[in-house]
């Protein structure tokens, strides 16, 4: 079952159109693993019907140079010839001999590639190889799109000044569009900046985000629809795997397949038990860091982090380490994105990875004992636990849920939307109720140095919202003030506009439900209007 994700396959797929008309945009698409990136890709070569598009699709895993020429070679023959009304086979002689008809200066430059390899002479086989792409377009007028995924691990090949061979080709060649695919964000971003930084040629960056809530509410729909889960659990579970497909897929499927397991049995078998496809993809995971010197302090930091514990000082209080130490290991931790940083604040970029961290594997190391049973038996506890709190959680007044959070900031910094936001230590927080039409409840908070004015809405946020919201706060004789608008749906273009002019801050959903992560509280995940139920008491 494919989710169509039309912000980005829109982007991408009008870039191919606009590669025929003479206008070429490279693209890099970066993404954390498993969130549904090459997924994204298959399904637009799948749907591209052109025949004058030659797809050239590699997975650049670690390997020879010898073995990815010949399958580079191999894919984009078999692709240009796919709409020749000629019967193909998987090989590559028989590919060259057929291409040969039809684009033989390109057959040549092939056989010579080959020859070179089978000389061992690879000085320029790699700019070789990807010139191919514009030999087949003067020859055929056809336009390659070149789709590496994984490119980081192009540097296996060995190939020497790989990024700067291939730089002058992005600049020269303007008939080849290339795709590059990677979950290594934090390597990619440092290559795209350093390496391939061109003034022509240069890469659109766009970044895969993991499901977001109506999509991931869209695709349980669909994959739970013979099953009476209630609409509670299927909340915790976009909560849960934080609308990553892997995990949204792996779960619901595994409820599907089993006959009667209720969603903690199924939680349990797919992260507890040994033979669990999570348990031995994080079990596997974890040897990167257990075979490295400082195994002990890494784990610690994310034992840390697991449980909340999320901020840099406060990991060098608990581990008993010079600023100068933790840096540099949460410096190795981000370069291998396994955490990343917001000001302030650290996070786990897997949830579940994070949630497996805590109840398995921490817990397993601590275990006293070896017996099976207990360990189960309290895992299993605690899986129960977690989704009563959420659903306890979710039942709440929103604005109960705020001002809780606001409770807990401690003068921290936290970046939303690009902007640096300071999180003051308040000595009173309060709700509060406006008296305009559209904006009517919200809460004030304040510090010994400013005063936060915060007004939520569950409708759509106009222009004039903003408006009234601004004269609203022009009551409060306080020199230093915080606007805080949360809107939890749509924001009008205008309304952002008119809201930059009155200094006023805009949260959306998914800035709170960031808020909410980095204070290791539920997620937001509910029908908004079942969500934003103000309880009246609560007011008065």
């Amino acid at each position: 079952m494919y989710i169509p994700r039309r912000e980005y396959s829109d982007i991408i797929e009008k870039r191919i159109r606009d590669l025929k008309l003479g206008y070429r945009q490279n693209i890099a698409i970066l993404g954390d693993e498993l969130c549904g990136k090459t997924t994204l890709i298959h399904h637009i070569l799948n749907e591209l019907c052109d025949n004058y598009i030659v797809p050239v699709y590699l997975e650049a895993r670690p390997d020879n140079l010898d073995s990815f020429c010949r399958r580079f070679i191999g894919v984009m023959l078999y692709n240009f010839l796919s709409n020749s009304a000629i019967p193909l086979k998987e090989d590559l002689s028989f590919l060259i001999n057929k291409s040969s008809k039809y684009i033989p200066k390109t057959s040549e430059k092939i056989k010579g590639i080959l020859n070179a390899l089978a000389k061992r002479k690879k000085i320029n086989i790699f700019t070789e190889l990807l010139s191919l792409c514009e030999s087949l377009n003067q020859e055929s007028g056809k336009f390659c799109v070149v789709i590496f995924d994984e490119f980081h691990n192009l540097e296996t090949l060995q190939v020497k000044n790989l990024y700067g061979e291939w730089s002058k080709l992005l600049i020269t060649q303007k008939n080849t569009m290339f795709i590059i695919i990677s979950s290594a964000k934090a390597k990619a971003k440092n290559i795209l900046t350093k390496n391939l930084a061109l003034l022509f040629g240069n890469f659109e960056t766009l970044t895969i985000e993991p499901f977001d809530i109506p999509l991931s509410e869209t695709y349980l729909k669909h994959k739970l629809s013979g099953l009476a889960l209630t609409p509670g659990l299927k909340s915790f579970l976009v909560h849960f795997t934080g609308g990553c497909p892997f995990y949204l897929k792996v779960i619901s499927e595994s409820l599907t397949a089993s006959s009667g397991a209720n969603l903690t049995q199924i939680i349990e078998n797919l992260l507890f038990e040994a033979s669990g496809i999570l348990s031995q993809r994080f079990s596997n995971y974890m040897k990167r860091f257990l075979d490295s010197p400082r195994s002990q302090d890494y784990l610690e930091i994310l034992n840390a982090i697991a449980c909340g514990q999320n901020k840099q000082k406060e990991l060098a209080v608990k581990l008993h380490k010079t600023k100068s130490e933790i840096e540099a290991r949460l410096d190795f931790l981000i370069e291998t994105d396994v955490i990343s940083r917001n000001a302030d604040f650290l996070k786990i970029n897997d949830r579940v990875f994070g949630f497996w961290l805590k109840f398995v594997f921490q817990e397993k190391s601590h275990s006293l004992t070896f017996n099976a049973k207990n360990q189960k038996d309290f895992f299993r506890k605690n899986i129960e636990t977690m989704i009563q709190d959420y659903l306890i959680s979710s039942q709440r007044p929103l604005i109960e849920r705020i001002q809780e959070i606001l409770h807990m900031f401690e003068n921290e910094t936290l970046q939303l939307e690009r902007k640096k936001i300071r999180l003051n230590r308040f000595r009173e927080i309060k709700a509060i109720e406006f008296n305009r039409a559209s904006i009517k409840h919200g809460l004030i908070g304040r510090s010994g140095d400013c005063v936060w004015i915060i007004a939520i809405k569950n409708e759509p946020l106009a222009e004039t919202d903003i408006s009234e919201f601004a004269r609203e706060c022009k009551k409060y004789q306080h020199k230093t003030q915080r606007k805080v608008i949360i809107s939890l749906c749509d924001i009008d273009t205008n309304a952002h506009l008119r809201a930059m002019e009155e200094k006023i801050i805009m949260w959306d959903l998914n800035n709170l439900n960031q808020i909410f992560d980095y204070f290791s509280k539920p997620r937001l995940i509910m029908n908004t209007r079942q969500n934003y139920a103000f309880a009246a008491q609560t007011l008065k």
